[in-house]
């Protein structure tokens, strides 16, 4: 009864937030798609976020990370001001053209609720962690309209290979409440997908699901990495960070010239339908992972999922005549598997699957899922993401090392070589 109870009201906290960031979220997204000339104003919009959160902002840049370090007894304070500073700086990305997805502000707006929620009622550590892992299920499921895929998201996001099963109920509750404030009590839609036909299964059509799903778990890997290079390549060379992110609107606006179109900019909605609807330009995967690596490299707002899921559809789409499947059923393992690869949570993108597409694909959606788990090694977007458990027997892993310290241990092994 009492994690009912408290993860109720996360959940009532971070659907309604969820709420007003989506509703927000489509008015700026019309007024950018109405007024062309706003993409020019996009590197003032990185420099005048990156400014409030200079100012204001204290630990909140650490975004997502910061969360996860609290989950795993960190001693910080995530700050109430987190929840309108990404939800601000989020809208301003969106409202100048930048390539961002809405997860990651759902994901924070919902830990910092929890946590002055927490602090309110004067709840103990190990509660509070719970209580952070609600905020978690309660944005993700509130965001997307996945309540099942939301709860094994806070469960699973954490660690690599562990799942905390104390908190499953909790964070069940706050999924399922904020998917159920969301649209029931404040009339959010969310997209769903259609896939009419899966292929029967068969030895043959196994063999070329496997071979995409390894290419999804590499183009996660790819859009990970790239991502993390970029954060550190601009903050080594532009030591300001509204210098760094000014310089960032600069590149979207030159990389829009260079592909000669904007199908790239925003969430990437767009992309994601016409891949379960007609045929996409073969190389729009690879366009959507330069315009949003760049984007969130350079100290914009904004998640990183929407754009995985637009990555993973156009490159099942681009991948269907290659293999001769149907392209939606092929869009609609990319758009989850890609996500599985970036994010560790294989069972979470399995559920979100279902929730989506419906069971009739079911076995290849596990399929998928669990190969790009597989080949995405040790690399994933949330670096203070533990791992658990290693992936491999064959790559052993010290206790309570992180995606980031992965990356550290391989930097000094390196440069001993």
């Amino acid at each position: 009864m009492k994690w009912i109870i408290l993860g109720g009201v996360v959940g009532i906290l971070s659907g309604t937030a969820s709420a007003i960031f989506l509703k927000s979220l489509d008015a700026v997204t019309e007024v950018r798609l109405n007024h062309a000339w706003l993409l020019y104003l996009l590197p003032l919009g990185g420099a005048l976020v990156s400014y409030l959160y200079m100012r204001y902002g204290k630990n909140s840049g650490k975004g997502n990370n910061l969360i996860l370090e609290q989950i795993q007894q960190g001693n910080e304070t995530i700050p109430l001001r987190m929840a309108p500073l990404v939800l601000f700086g989020t809208l301003v990305t969106h409202l100048f053209g930048g390539s961002a997805g809405r997860e990651g502000t759902a994901v924070q707006m919902g830990g910092s609720l929890a946590e002055a929620f927490g602090r309110l009622i004067r709840i103990n550590s190990l509660d509070r962690q719970i209580l952070l892992m609600c905020g978690i299920s309660g944005g993700f499921g509130s965001i997307f309209g996945t309540p099942l895929a939301g709860t094994l998201f806070g469960l699973e996001v954490i660690a690599i290979g562990l799942i905390s099963h104390k908190a499953l109920l909790p964070c069940f509750t706050a999924s399922f409440v904020g998917d159920i404030v969301a649209t029931r009590l404040w009339n959010v839609h969310h997209i769903h997908y259609q896939v009419d036909v899966f292929p029967a299964l068969s030895m043959i059509v196994l063999l070329k699901v496997i071979l995409a799903s390894v290419l999804f778990g590499l183009a996660s890997i790819a859009f990970s990495e790239l991502t993390h290079y970029l954060k550190r390549a601009f903050t080594r060379l532009v030591k300001n960070p509204m210098l760094k992110s000014a310089l960032g609107g600069f590149i979207i606006i030159a990389l829009v010239y260079i592909a000669g179109t904007r199908n790239y900019l925003g969430l990437g909605i767009p992309l994601i339908q016409d891949s379960f609807q007609t045929d996409v330009a073969p190389f729009a995967f690879l366009w959507k992972l330069i315009f949003t690596s760049f984007t969130l490299g350079t100290g914009f707002q904004g998640g990183e999922v929407t754009p995985l899921f637009a990555i993973g559809a156009t490159l099942g789409n681009s991948l269907a005549g290659f293999l001769h499947l149907y392209a939606p059923f092929l869009a609609s393992l990319g758009f989850i598997a890609v996500f599985c690869g970036a994010t560790n949570t294989p069972i979470a993108c399995f559920l979100m699957g279902i929730e989506l597409f419906g069971s009739g694909g079911a076995v290849y959606m596990f399929i998928a899922c669990l190969v790009s788990y597989l080949f995405s090694g040790h690399s994933g977007i949330y670096t203070s993401q533990q791992i658990g458990i290693s992936k491999s027997e064959w790559v052993r892993i010290p206790e309570g090392t992180t995606l980031g310290t992965v990356k550290q241990l391989r930097q000094a092994g390196k440069k001993r070589l």
